[in-house]
């Protein structure tokens, strides 16, 4: 287990049954004493980007739900600090936003590879300690992130593949059915 730390990420708990973080993996990508953001990176919306701002008409780009905090806003994560400019280093060769002018004309003009980039609306918030007391109480495990996990596009297997990075008795956790009391 790792502190939340910039660049970790949150594996939710087996047994979490809230409705927005059950079985999800959260790239932290802000952590400060007054609070912490991050994006549910295995959690697909129901619209495509085109669909919920201009400028993306030709590209067909997966929105991502990133929490449930600030519903009407766009956000993205990427792996192109030369051409996207203005974006913070999550980790190394992983950057959050930047010029979204830039990244709309390189999407458009298929001058990047859109399998290195990631958008989100909305994302999670935690406010002063309120996550460090979420792991404390093990609703979250930690692990360091890397650009496989971030990137993966088989949503359905990101939270199983973040608990396998874990190893140990993590592993087993896999397999784990929600609710144990239906089995």
């Amino acid at each position: 287990m790792v502190e939340p730390l910039l660049g970790i990420l949150l594996i939710a708990d087996p047994f979490l049954k809230d409705i927005h973080f059950s079985r999800t993996v959260i790239l932290l990508t802000d952590h400060q004493t007054e609070g912490s953001i991050g994006f549910v990176l295995n959690k697909l919306f129901d619209k495509k980007l085109n669909e919920l701002i201009e400028g993306f008409d030709d590209v067909d780009i997966p929105v991502y739900f990133g929490g449930p905090v600030q519903t009407d806003t766009i956000n993205f994560i990427h792996q192109y600090p030369s051409e996207i400019i203005g974006g913070v280093e999550i980790i190394p060769g992983i950057f959050w936003g930047g010029n979204f002018k830039k990244v709309a004309f390189l999407l458009n003009n298929n001058l990047i590879d859109i399998q290195k980039v990631k958008f989100f609306i909305g994302y999670s918030g935690w406010g002063n300690m309120q996550l460090k007391n979420e792991i404390k109480e093990k609703t979250w495990l930690t692990v360091k992130a890397n650009k496989k996990l971030i990137f993966n596009t088989q949503i359905d297997i990101i939270w199983k593949n973040s608990l396998q990075h874990l190893g140990g008795q993590f592993v087993h956790l896999i397999n784990y059915p929600i609710d144990p009391k239906l089995n």
